[in-house]
């Protein structure tokens, strides 16, 4: 795994300034448009988020748009099928929030890419079990230790993460020469 993290970390890293969807700002930021776009090691991801999967779970939910492509490569690699979780409901044509099945009575995994403060991934998850959707576990490529775990614990989610951002950082200082 440290391998993984460790090329999630050359892939994704940035460093700068940022402004984080939870307002906060960070001198890092993993895009992991970076890590998504890249064919081997976004399967190598879904791979090890598969491992992460609960039994019984039905149905995969790639919250809209870092979740997607890990849905998608998870529901290959898993066999199940997947749907694809809007921010908001389409106000026109079917009106969904979840695109490409029916979510009502399912056991789901949400799959998300980074988790911050959680606060996207709360209003999907209530917004799913509005629609009769029963959420199994919260999987994520990247925990970044902000308030996240503890926020969807409050809402009675149970966050699995492949890397916290410790972890990433940890990986980097265990090789003095990759840092």
């Amino acid at each position: 795994m440290s391998e993984l993290a460790d090329r999630i970390y050359e892939r994704a890293r940035l460093t700068g300034e940022f402004r984080l969807r939870s307002g906060a700002t960070s001198s890092e930021y993993f895009d992991k448009y970076l890590f998504e776009s890249d064919p081997r090691l976004l399967r190598e991801i879904a791979e090890a988020l598969v491992g992460l999967l609960p039994v019984a779970v039905e149905l995969l939910a790639g919250l809209e748009l870092g979740g997607v492509p890990l849905a998608v490569v998870a529901s290959q690699v898993s066999g199940l099928p997947c749907v694809f979780v809007r921010k908001t409901a389409k106000t026109y044509g079917t009106c969904r929030l979840a695109e490409g099945g029916e979510v009502a009575g399912c056991r789901i995994a949400v799959i998300e890419d980074v988790v911050t403060s959680g606060g996207q991934v709360i209003e999907s998850c209530r917004e799913l079990r509005d629609r009769g959707a029963e959420i199994a576990v919260v999987l994520c490529v990247i925990d970044r230790e902000a308030g996240g775990r503890e926020n969807l614990a409050a809402e009675g989610l149970d966050l699995r993460a492949l890397f916290t951002m410790g972890q990433l950082r940890a990986s980097r200082a265990t090789d003095p020469a990759r840092s």
